[in-house]
């Protein structure tokens, strides 16, 4: 085993919440990659939906993964799961020396938390046991509606290892199916605006990818990575801010970069497809998410929340180059920020 020396290593974080079918597929498709170094970490989010039951089902091969992007591989089950609680977890309570002798293929850690503590309470978790149990040089947030191009981590791997002021990366991020089209692009990195109603945005939406022949750069410096595919260097990061339920963590953290005088890159040669959306309908607009949202706003640009203040109590809004669908919606975001104001 001396010679994965020579690779870092990478512990994948998989954070569930009923959602046991869209995470045996990302599971699926991880235990193709190429990469030789690496942990999967399955952090269940208090489900309610038998989830637990179903992945360790999935580990024991018996449900079969239906994908368009890949076939079912039974050769590598059953993949032994180390099943631990939440306080296990923070305890540090983890049979290493068993699960060191296994195939990175054939192992699995699943850790129970008892609640949903949202996207970054429940990404802590797995992170703080990565990081006093298994030691790793990366963390490796994926979300568990996404599926992976078998050499998405060396990619990335590749990449962080070029430069030591390198603290993120973060891949091409294609949508899942839009249309029937798998090759068309959802995120490639992040831009903040600083004087923009608008905080963040993704650097490009709903771009065909074309092949066109030429050489692909390695890697873009952009201001933040998505929470949906983001790995960071175990050297300066440890957590998520949990003060944010569903949202904002990954832009924060890219400004912590910043802050650090670290980079942040994307590696467009790392390929993820992601069913956008999904998390976010599930997780729903309510007031835990609104608060996130605004406790990100307070503590990074102060004078915007006066900003938002005078726009919503003015009725400023301008809603006449909005869609209609989602006028809606920002009548209920008023009401909520009024709340919380």
């Amino acid at each position: 085993m001396g010679w994965l020396m020579n690779y870092p290593r990478v512990s994948i974080i998989i954070l569930n919440w009923n959602g046991w079918g869209d995470t045996i597929e990302c599971l699926e498709s991880l235990y193709r990659i190429t990469y030789p170094n690496y942990d999967v970490i399955v952090v269940d989010n208090g489900s309610e939906d038998k989830s637990v039951e179903k992945i360790k089902e999935y580990a024991r091969g018996k449900i079969k993964v239906n994908s368009k992007f890949f076939k079912y591989n039974p050769k590598n089950k059953p993949i032994k799961v180390f099943e631990i609680d939440e306080g296990e977890a923070k305890r540090g309570k983890f049979n290493r020396p068993l699960y060191e002798k296994l195939d990175v293929d054939r192992r699995m850690i699943l850790v129970k938390n008892k609640d949903n503590y949202g996207f970054a309470g429940g990404n802590n978790v797995g992170i703080k046991f990565a990081l006093s149990v298994l030691n790793p040089d990366y963390v490796l947030l994926l979300n568990n509606d996404t599926v992976v191009d078998p050499d998405f981590l060396g990619e990335l791997v590749k990449v962080a290892e070029s430069d030591e002021k390198i603290g993120i990366v973060g891949p091409k991020i294609y949508y899942y199916d839009y249309n029937g089209r798998s090759n068309v692009i959802w995120f490639t990195g992040g831009r903040i605006h600083r004087w923009s109603f608008w905080i963040y945005s993704s650097c490009s939406r709903r771009k065909i990818d074309i092949k066109n022949g030429t050489q692909e750069i390695s890697s873009v410096d952009v201001e933040w990575i998505s929470g949906a595919a983001l790995m960071m260097d175990t050297k300066y990061f440890g957590k998520l801010n949990p003060n944010y339920f569903f949202g904002n963590e990954d832009v924060e953290l890219g400004m912590d970069a910043q802050r650090k005088g670290l980079r942040a890159a994307y590696v467009p040669s790392a390929k993820v497809w992601h069913k956008v959306g999904i998390s976010r309908k599930k997780a729903k607009i309510n007031v835990e998410t609104l608060r996130g949202y605004f406790d990100f706003v307070r503590s990074n640009f102060p004078p915007y929340i006066y900003l938002y203040q005078v726009l919503i109590n003015t009725l400023l809004i301008p809603m006449r180059f909005m869609r209609y669908r989602d006028l809606g919606m920002m009548y209920y975001l008023i009401e909520k920020i009024r709340q919380l104001q």
